[in-house]
């Protein structure tokens, strides 16, 4: 997989995270609204505080397999780049500003896709659901 694919389906991953958390919220002000009775209201909250743990948790899982995966490709390329005559064609990683620095996709990982309305979003909502009571 080249860089563009990899950094386009990092996009369109974000974007699903971010619709998924929408759905939590929608769905907690939903009950919040039409459930009177407080006691089953309460245990409808900690039902959906719990999906959105476990939410959360893939996508922690879910980042840091790419974080991971981003690094190794990095390094591969920068080492065949580095070699007198690579055998191999890089597909464009090695090229890329490493995580480290702050730029590029990979950099972007912990900053958009981590900590963004993507990932991120799961705290908020996790948050929010505690609050709720």
């Amino acid at each position: 997989m080249d860089y563009q694919t990899a950094e386009n389906q990092a996009i369109q991953l974000q974007n699903q995270a971010n619709q998924v958390g929408q759905g939590f919220k929608q769905l907690a002000e939903k009950l919040q609204a039409k459930v009177t009775d407080p006691s089953l209201s309460r245990e409808l909250m900690l039902d959906l505080r719990e999906a959105a743990v476990a939410m959360q948790q893939q996508n922690q899982s879910s980042l840091a397999l790419i974080q991971q995966m981003a690094e190794y490709i990095h390094s591969l390329e920068t080492h065949i780049n580095s070699q007198p005559q690579p055998t191999y064609q890089t597909r464009g990683w090695a090229q890329q500003p490493y995580a480290r620095s702050g730029g590029g996709f990979m950099g972007s990982i912990m900053s958009g896709l981590g900590m963004g309305a993507g990932f991120g979003l799961a705290d908020d909502l996790v948050g929010s659901l505690f609050n709720a009571f």
